[in-house]
């Protein structure tokens, strides 16, 4: 029910900011990161096809402000148009340093420990207002282009020089806001783009008066891999308190929270291909009940062969563009609910259940299930009419030839258990509907069922 009224609350927040985020309708917030901007239109053409709708991708100072005051925007023109073409909407990430306004400093990696040298991040006056400056000529070049503008990513962990430091990143998100919305007064603007949903650095940003100025606060709700994609409701209510507490108007209380980005690698040591398919439809579907209208899955494809490296595994498709089980089931996904709205999510014996029902504007209904649990059977009380009808879609896209159908009789027309395939079988009565659940989802059309 607290999903429930959160994905209420953030429906109403996308009419009253006129902030230009999508409905909570699949897959119109569906995305993924990539790390290219020429070329690649194999890539896109396959993200298109996947349903994607958002394409996240580094939006990097260095590499358009070469000599201090010219911007060279044809890479990112090219990509733009790229996207265009295929109906995808860019997320694209104010980041990173440049040398022209900053010295080199040593940092040091917080995974692997090593000290390397980068271009510290900017904190000074001159460069945060050069930052601020070509960020605002960017949102005035591509205006009108229906860009999402983040700032920064990961400002909380080591992508910010030498070392995180809130009140640097607060000067640097308040100039680029100021900077932006001068440029474009109806660009979309969302940040911090946080590692994970770290409160304390949250608290020090919104305090800032930063809330004032946002469309949308975005964060990256990574966690340990035991921990699955629907935990991060708990995450999501925190924030929620937080950015209510801040808000300076009652219209900034419903600020929408993205997931700007978030993946599950299926590296030896992370999860199977199997469960990161499962992951990244669940990632989605859980993301909608918390009124999350925008995912950004990570990432689009493996960044290298190395099958014991996490940053070589996080792709839907591998290095040679190869579909992945998750590529196939962001597909199958899209295709399913096209269109389609969550409704409620469907009480069920237990917790672990997610039973979540689905209705287009022309009526028609379709669940999706699975669990967190062990495999097993599940009855949900419902009203089958005669003739009532379900039809049966799993993960990978495969209909099982399970047809079900409730004859004028009031018997079910169902085959045997022992011949309906393991993880589809779905089974009518007058007043019940039973399903078999796995960890994968699956996708069930209703004629004729009403809960």
């Amino acid at each position: 029910m607290k999903a429930h009224l959160i994905a209420w609350l953030n429906v109403f927040t996308l009419c009253a900011t006129g902030a230009d985020l999508p409905e909570l309708v699949m897959p119109a917030g569906v995305g993924v990161n990539i790390h290219f901007y020429r070329g690649h239109e194999r890539d896109l053409d396959m993200i298109a096809a996947a349903g994607f709708k958002f394409v996240r991708m580094d939006f990097a100072w260095a590499d358009i402000e070469r000599s201090k005051g010219s911007y060279d925007w044809s890479a990112y023109e090219e990509l733009t148009t790229n996207l265009e073409r295929r109906g995808l909407r860019a997320l694209y990430i104010l980041d990173y340093s440049n040398p022209l306004y900053e010295e080199m400093v040593t940092s040091r990696n917080p995974i692997t420990g090593q000290e390397h040298r980068d271009t510290a991040s900017p904190q000074h006056p001159e460069s945060v207002a050069a930052f601020a400056r070509w960020a605002g000529a960017a949102a005035g070049h591509f205006r009108g282009r229906r860009i999402v503008w983040e700032i920064w990513n990961e400002p909380n962990i080591s992508f910010w020089k030498p070392k995180p430091d809130v009140r640097q990143y607060n000067a640097l998100a308040l100039a680029t806001c100021k900077a932006v919305r001068e440029a474009d007064p109806r660009a979309t603007i969302v940040g911090p783009a946080t590692s994970g949903v770290p409160l304390q650095f949250l608290d020090q940003f919104f305090a800032s008066g930063v809330l004032a100025h946002l469309d949308a606060v975005s964060v990256h709700p990574y966690r340990n891999y035991r921990q699955p994609p629907e935990t991060a409701a708990e995450d999501y209510q925190k924030l929620r308190a937080l950015i209510e507490r801040y808000a300076p108007t009652p219209a900034k209380k419903r600020l929408p929270i993205l997931s700007g980005e978030w993946g599950y690698a299926s590296h030896t040591k992370g999860v199977s291909i199997e469960t990161q398919a499962a992951y990244l439809v669940r990632q989605q579907m859980a993301n909608l009940l918390s009124g999350v209208p925008i995912s950004i899955w990570y990432d689009w494809k493996n960044d290298g062969p190395d099958p014991n490296e996490r940053e070589h595994n996080f792709g839907t498709v591998t290095q040679d563009l190869q579909p992945k089980p998750a590529y196939v089931a962001a597909q199958t996904m899209t295709r399913q609910l096209t269109g389609f709205r969550l409704e409620r999510r469907i009480e069920a014996d237990s917790e672990n259940d997610w039973v979540l029902l689905w209705r287009n504007n022309r009526g028609q209904r379709k669940l999706a299930a699975w669990t967190l649990g062990e495999p097993h059977w599940v009855g949900l009380p419902a009203k089958t009419l005669a003739r009532s009808r379900v039809t049966v879609v799993l993960i990978d896209g495969r209909n099982p030839g399970l047809d079900v159908e409730m004859p004028p009789s009031g018997k079910t027309e169902t085959p045997a258990k022992a011949a309906v395939p393991a993880g589809a079988f779905v089974r009518l009565a007058p007043n019940r509907i039973e399903l078999e659940l796995t960890g994968s989802p699956l996708y069930v059309s209703l004629a004729g069922v009403r809960f």
